[in-house]
């Protein structure tokens, strides 16, 4: 807002009540300006009394809409450009997700386990019916993965190891290409922390580790007894 009462200490005394007689043509917080320093200077002006009412009037009103159209102003300015590296802001009520790079090194180790983490995500994002669809899905895979067994059984073990990959490959992408962008989408989240998880696969792991020597275990054979005929 400019500042009229040091504008006016710069005019004549003739350019002040140039401001005074000709106030239609000012904004009146000018004139009122000029009517101050014509008092300060001791030389009042004799319509002061008649215009000041109606000049504060318009000045406060006028002061109201400079005010509102600031901040209009600032309402519709652009947000700055943000650098591609820095991060967006994250509100303090964004859900916690795990993100997709997680889900991808989970599902390298068992599919299964990254499709719980994505179930997780599901159920943090309200949608209950993606969930079934992704039990569903996991269900599949694991009926897949059987057959896939009872086929390497009679036509080798490579045929197992390559089926597998092209399976696993298949249902990450499922994860990643279906289920997240239309279930999870543009959702802004927090990184949940994926410590938790891995320590339950590590836990899992060590657990059949230590089960597998028992469960293989095969109880040996008692040789036969060989019975000595005696010699005739």
């Amino acid at each position: 807002m400019e500042d009229y009462a040091a504008k006016m200490l710069l005019k004549t005394d003739a350019a002040l009540r140039e401001y005074v007689t000709g106030h239609v043509q000012y904004r009146e917080a000018a004139v009122l300006a000029a009517l101050d320093e014509l008092r300060r200077r001791g030389q009042p002006a004799a319509e002061e009394a008649a215009l000041r009412p109606t000049l504060e009037a318009g000045a406060a009103a006028q002061r109201v809409a400079d005010e509102a159209a600031a901040a209009k102003a600032i309402a519709e300015r652009p947000a700055p450009a943000r650098n591609p590296g820095e991060p967006a802001e994250i509100p303090a009520d964004a859900p916690a997700l795990y993100s997709p790079l997680t889900i991808i090194l989970f599902s390298i180790m068992s599919v299964p386990i990254g499709g719980i983490l994505l179930g997780i995500n599901l159920f943090r994002v309200g949608q209950k019916k993606a969930l079934l669809g992704l039990v569903l899905f996991i269900l599949a895979y694991m009926g897949a993965g059987m057959g896939l067994l009872a086929l390497a059984a009679s036509q080798g073990s490579s045929v197992y190891v390559w089926g597998l990959l092209g399976l696993n490959l298949l249902a990450t992408m499922v994860y990643l290409q279906w289920f997240w962008p239309r279930y999870v989408g543009t959702t802004v989240y927090r990184n949940r922390s994926a410590l938790v998880p891995l320590a339950v696969c590590l836990l899992l792991v060590w657990g059949a580790q230590k089960l597998s020597p028992a469960l293989l275990k095969q109880p040996g054979k008692a040789a036969p007894a060989q019975q000595n005929t005696p010699a005739r």
